[in-house]
């Protein structure tokens, strides 16, 4: 089973890297872009049939491992077609 995880900033968090992206849109004539955030995505490959388990070890790895909560949201959805 393939996991898709999106870990993103929480609102409020100031993102540089962001921000940066943003202004060289803008410096290359870009200007309709508003914002940019920047996130970062994890795909795994979980052996796992039940997909309510699935979600639940995945969420266990992001709490204790690939998230910080303290600034980091996530997202996590299921693709077989990955």
């Amino acid at each position: 089973m393939k996991i898709v995880i999106n870990i993103f900033l929480k609102n409020g968090v100031l993102d540089p890297q962001g921000k940066a992206i943003e202004k060289a849109l803008h410096s290359l004539n870009f200007n309709e872009v508003k914002e940019v955030r920047m996130a970062k995505q994890l795909i795994l490959d979980l052996d796992e049939k039940d997909e309510i388990r699935a979600k639940e070890r995945i969420a266990k790895m992001c709490e204790e491992l690939l998230v910080n909560n303290v600034i980091e949201d996530y997202e996590l959805s299921i693709s077989e077609k990955l």
